[in-house]
């Protein structure tokens, strides 16, 4: 009988915006019939340095070109992946007092990469679903309260994002932001 011994160990990459993590977790099993991941492992995360205490956890299910935010909030940092499809992820920083105030960056995250993103407070994030179908599952590190997020408008010239597609589909709650 063999033995398969596997080393658990995260890939944490710095981006361009301060405090914004690209993670990899670890392929716990991979073979012709798939793969396992394992999507979060508290003692992992702290040993890497990402001591983030996770409240909340909730996935959004979206359709093709469907666009989500952008929205954040002052107390709120989130640990994202994409669990099914494709997505083009847009993370700009609100925080007034930073020296990237209103700078972004953007991650194509998808099911096959096991990419995450974690995003910290005062950050805004939003996604574009590039597939057929896709599932952004995100853990939190404050409850959702909808009326304490803001909303930085999708295609706002101050800041000028950079989107594959436009024309997305948005949301009521963002048709006041949409140009459409």
């Amino acid at each position: 009988m063999s033995t398969l011994t596997l080393e658990k160990k995260l890939t944490v990459q710095k981006t361009p915006l301060e405090g914004v993590l690209l993670i990899t977790p670890p392929t716990i099993f991979d073979d012709f019939r798939g793969d396992f991941v394992e999507i979060y492992n508290q003692e992992l995360y702290q040993n890497a340095g990402i001591t983030a205490e996770f409240v909340q956890d909730d996935y959004a299910t979206s359709t093709k070109h469907v666009l989500r935010g952008i929205h954040g909030d002052d107390k709120t940092g989130k640990l994202v992946k994409c669990l099914y499809g494709t997505l083009y992820m847009l993370i700009v920083n609100n925080d007034s007092s930073s020296k990237e105030y209103k700078e972004w960056t953007s991650f194509t995250l998808n099911c096959r990469n096991h990419s995450q993103l974690y995003i910290p407070p005062k950050f805004g994030t939003s996604y574009l679903v590039m597939s057929d179908k896709a599932i952004l599952h995100y853990k939190q590190t404050a409850y959702y309260h909808n009326a304490k997020q803001f909303t930085i408008k999708w295609n706002d010239p101050e800041y000028d994002f950079w989107w594959p597609i436009s024309n997305p589909i948005t949301s009521e709650r963002d048709y006041p932001f949409n140009t459409r």
